[in-house]
């Protein structure tokens, strides 16, 4: 996962292009400005999140919020905000006259417009959001007088046989929903409270705005989703059913949410024949991880000294990448163990390093040294990702893999079902968060489970009314992105098939693991990284590519055609 401290979008003007030199030369002196102002405080933010996360302290998270108020009073200034807006309708009019100037006023005039609402709204949202992503990172479930992390908890989800403790355990995992409840229902209430200010109807069309997303268009795409995916999916699930049924000794009828390998079903039970951990137990996650991005001409060393990498009390228990001052300050932040979970999440996680100020040009401004949108970035991560299930790869890399025809064969099919499972999930998140935007006094925990039935096909515990949709952390502390992982996986699949045939003249899409290959990196930097912002998503997928952004290479990868 990558958060960002920013959104950008571009407008493109539709009137003749009329230069005016003086215009263009205020522009350029006002994202000069911009800079100097606001550079300062973006990398004392970026450091005093990174602390806050990574120690859980109290005073690292005052730290954090009062820095982060600091930031949006500065970006909140109405003087400088109209002086933008001056800007930007010149930019509209054809005034400004080169094209990376003007495409940095579309994106401040974005990052600007989100926070001209009432000082003390956002000195709220901060201080609400604050508590929340605080309480996150101190929760441990607790079942009886055992404290668990989360890597403990996914451990018994994916191992034990006892209906009895796996339910103890996912039920003690959604605990952090109603630690979390009131400070939530505040937090979406004022984000509608600051949109509303803005002119939108809700927080969410909003953001979907600022992020150069339109509203209709992305529910179109996850209607075509839905239709794509629903019997597949319902297949691939009803054959895991039957396997999680006889090994927990259960009917597949009475299977159950807490039945299944992580708690919120986003991934795909270990329910084949083959231990997909088996190889990593005694692997070294890092090293691999150093000699494949070295290998195609991507190193993460220095990423590597400056993260922090093990469970520790405090800590947040989830990953993320970092890029601190957009100068090569790259950091991630994980809890690894030994798993297949862990190799993935590390590819990920790398991914969004490299996709970032160690491979943008320093040459770009600033303010567009960074991916093109949220969704690139998670693209790319996924698009790395996905070698921890191949044997193929493993094995080129020096890892043994016990029975490899029994290892191929469940990993081919877990690669497969996580396709379908993750595109089922984003839909329940997309269309809770639009909900939960639309209607906050609604019955959310019933609007969740409705979801959840109906694209998971998951079984509500019955008189269940607690509220889960809480515990899933990007609710809280990153709002309005979950679709992005989606169209993020569109845009994998898409960037992957392009290499392919540009590099591999061609090569079947599922044999080809990049390793050792140098002329990969170089792909992924003149194609992806190097134009950071410059572009619009739009723009850098067909950029890229070669074509506009759609599911058909998705689809191919889940067909296997």
């Amino acid at each position: 996962m990558r958060f960002s401290l920013g959104v950008f979008a571009v407008t493109l003007s539709v009137t003749p292009l009329v230069a005016d030199d003086a215009t263009t030369a205020k522009a350029k002196a006002f994202v000069a400005d911009h800079e100097k102002r606001i550079r300062p405080l973006d990398i004392k933010a970026g450091k005093a999140w990174w602390d806050a996360n990574t120690t859980g302290k109290d005073e690292d998270f005052k730290r954090k919020e009062d820095i982060q108020n600091e930031l949006d009073a500065a970006l909140a200034n109405p003087s400088h905000f109209a002086d933008l807006k001056e800007l930007k309708k010149a930019k509209d009019a054809g005034k400004i006259d080169d094209k990376t100037t003007a495409r940095a006023i579309d994106v401040l005039h974005l990052l600007y417009l989100e926070k001209q609402v009432e000082p003390d709204v956002l000195r709220k949202i901060a201080a609400r959001a604050n508590v929340v992503e605080q309480k996150f990172n101190v929760f441990r479930a607790k079942v009886g007088n055992r404290e668990l992390p989360d890597s403990e908890v996914r451990k018994v989800l994916k191992e034990s046989k006892d209906s009895a403790e796996r339910e103890a355990v996912w039920t003690a995992s959604k605990k952090v929903g109603a630690d979390v409840e009131a400070d939530l229902k505040e937090l979406v209430k004022l984000r509608n409270q600051a949109a509303k200010q803005l002119g939108f109807k809700n927080y969410q069309a909003m953001m979907l705005t600022l992020n150069e997303q339109d509203a209709d268009e992305i529910i179109k795409l996850f209607d075509e989703l839905d239709a794509l995916t629903r019997e597949p999916f319902a297949k691939a699930k009803a054959e895991i059913d039957e396997k999680l049924a006889a090994r927990c000794g259960v009917k597949v009828a009475d299977l159950m949410p807490w039945h299944y390998d992580d708690p919120f079903f986003q991934e795909s039970p270990a329910v084949f024949d083959a231990d997909l951990d088996a190889p990593y137990k005694k692997a070294d996650i890092l090293k691999l991880c150093e000699r494949f991005y070295d290998g195609i001409g991507l190193p993460i060393g220095t990423v590597i000294t400056k993260s922090d990498l093990y469970e520790k009390k405090g800590k947040s228990p989830h990953a993320f990448c970092t890029d601190i001052d957009r100068e090569g300050d790259v950091r991630v932040l994980a809890n690894i163990v030994p798993t297949e979970y862990w190799m993935g999440t590390m590819l990920h996680e790398l991914g969004h390093a490299v996709y970032s100020s160690l491979n943008i040009p320093q040459g770009v401004p600033y303010v567009l040294r960074g991916e093109a949108h949220i969704l690139t970035t998670e693209g790319v991560a996924m698009q790395f990702q996905k070698f921890s299930k191949s044997r193929a790869w493993l094995e080129k890399m020096g890892v043994k893999v016990e029975d490899g025809a029994k290892f191929d064969e469940a990993a081919a099919k877990v690669l497969r079902n996580e396709l379908l499972i993750f595109s089922r999930w984003c839909q329940v998140m997309l269309r809770f968060e639009k909900g939960m935007y639309e209607n906050p006094d609604q019955d959310l925990n019933k609007l969740w489970w409705d979801l959840v039935e109906k694209y998971q096909l998951l079984k509500r515990p019955a008189g269940r009314s607690a509220p889960d949709y809480g515990s899933k952390i990007h609710i809280c502390s990153a709002p309005v992105y979950y679709h992005n992982y989606m169209m993020g996986q569109l845009f994998a699949s898409q960037v992957h098939h392009a290499l392919c045939k540009e590099v591999y003249n061609g090569a079947d899409p599922a044999t080809v693991l990049y390793i050792g290959d140098k002329k990969v990196g170089e792909f992924m930097k003149k194609k992806v990284f190097e134009p950071g912002r410059t572009l619009s998503w739009k723009d850098l997928t067909k950029h890229a590519t070669g074509e506009p952004l759609s599911a058909k290479a998705f689809a191919a990868d889940f067909s296997g055609k």
